[in-house]
């Protein structure tokens, strides 16, 4: 049985490395902005962009609006969302994703 493993709060290309090197099949990255964790879209793009294909990437939101998921979307690719926060719904969770 292999069990995978995710680093999450990655805010520099350097953790991300260093992350996977260690061993991390996933990195997480927080788009909340009252976290000290919190990165922009625009951060993760240029971490993602020096890791190798197999590192799966998380978005972790907290209470977010379905206008300011999209709009990460549009501008970096993650593999999986997380969300987390007060009164989620399922039907709150589900986005419509272009394939």
């Amino acid at each position: 049985m292999y069990t995978r493993c995710k680093i999450c709060g990655i805010k520099t290309r350097e953790a991300a490395l260093a992350a996977v090197n260690a061993g991390a099949d996933a990195l997480g990255f927080v788009f909340y902005e009252k976290s000290p964790r919190a990165v922009t879209p625009e951060v993760v793009h240029d971490i993602l962009s020096g890791l190798p294909p197999f590192v799966t990437s998380v978005g972790l939101f907290v209470n977010p609006d379905a206008e300011f998921v999209e709009s990460v979307l549009a501008r970096v690719r993650l593999n999986l969302l997380r969300f987390h926060g007060q009164n989620l719904t399922p039907s709150a969770c589900v986005l419509v994703c272009p394939t």
